[in-house]
């Protein structure tokens, strides 16, 4: 065993990275641990705008100024993904002992940070053509697509947001979504039709098909019951996320019907000092919320802690 913590973090999102500063900044010895980068899916965001503070700034800016500050105060090891967490008894307490792949870590409390993972569209030719033409990244891949014609895929903020990224480096950009109406913000729709993005409404994709790359998709509208083909180079699917929740799974945690844990006002899950916070909790998927639940999730660690060490 490396070393003994108060409380272990999963996940550097900006839920991660606030539990992590805020419960050094209560005293607790802290780690935390990212299977990835610091920042979660918010370094794809292309820009944000209702974060207070920034009028606007881009995703994995905002998310390198969390992670410079968190660093201050907390241990955080990225690029080490969890493989399997163990609730064990150690003088009458249940502790928990956290195994990566690199190492494995003891605890006495766990803040599940994961987040959410890209949701697939589950059309023939999505894994094929994956890294060849499909992304879930507009400003990751964007720039190799600019003055060629491109789709995206969906019709909530997300979605709408990748659309007019993409149109304003040059993309010809067709938005495809299988309803009526957009579920983006009012604001954002607004920015779509000044930008003159063409919308395909009450259509799916049914098949993306190519040779070493996209080339075209096969698309179904759902109104005349009619398929066409349409001369694509890149498709970008923006549907929305599900839940990272195998560890959750795997230890016990409730989670509702989406596989969303399931917690408190406090944060708190069905396990004790076990918490969770950010995107996993399902609700309201923003950054202001996951930072809120991130230094909720600590502060009620501290609290619970402290009461342990008093027994």
């Amino acid at each position: 065993m490396k070393k003994d913590y108060d409380l272990i973090v999963v996940g550097a999102g900006p839920a991660g990275m606030t539990a992590g500063m805020y419960s050094v900044r209560s005293g607790l010895e802290t780690l935390v641990v990212e299977k990835g980068i610091c920042g979660g899916l918010s370094n794809e965001a292309p820009v944000i705008e209702n974060y207070p503070g920034f009028k606007g700034i881009g995703g994995m800016e905002l998310a390198e100024k969390m992670k410079e500050q968190a660093a201050e105060y907390v241990a955080i090891k990225e690029l080490e993904e969890i493989k399997k967490i163990e609730l064990r008894e150690k003088e009458m307490v249940k502790e928990m002992v956290i195994f990566t792949e690199k190492d494995s870590y003891a605890t006495n409390a766990v803040v599940i940070s994961t987040g959410t993972k890209h949701r697939r569209l589950g059309a023939k030719g999505e894994a094929e053509f994956l890294g060849r033409g499909i992304s879930y990244c507009a400003t990751c891949d964007g720039f190799f697509f600019r003055d060629k014609p491109v789709i995206v895929v969906g019709g909530g903020d997300s979605a709408v947001k990748e659309a007019l990224y993409l149109k304003n480096i040059g993309c010809e950009v067709t938005l495809i979504h299988r309803r009526d109406k957009l579920r983006a913000e009012r604001y954002l729709q607004k920015n779509l039709e000044e930008a003159g993005v063409h919308i395909l409404w009450n259509s799916v994709v049914k098949e993306i098909k190519g040779d070493k790359a996209v080339r075209s998709v096969v698309r179904y509208d759902k109104e005349s019951e009619i398929e066409d083909e349409l001369t694509v180079e890149g498709v970008f699917i923006s549907i929305g996320e599900e839940p990272v929740n195998e560890l959750a799974a795997q230890i016990g945690i409730e989670m509702d019907k989406n596989g969303y844990i399931i917690t408190d006002k406090s944060q708190r899950t069905n396990l004790e000092r076990v918490y969770a916070a950010g995107d996993i909790t399902g609700g309201v998927r923003q950054i202001v919320v996951a930072c809120s639940e991130g230094a909720i999730a600590a502060t009620s660690a501290y609290n619970d802690l402290l009461e342990l060490n008093a027994k």
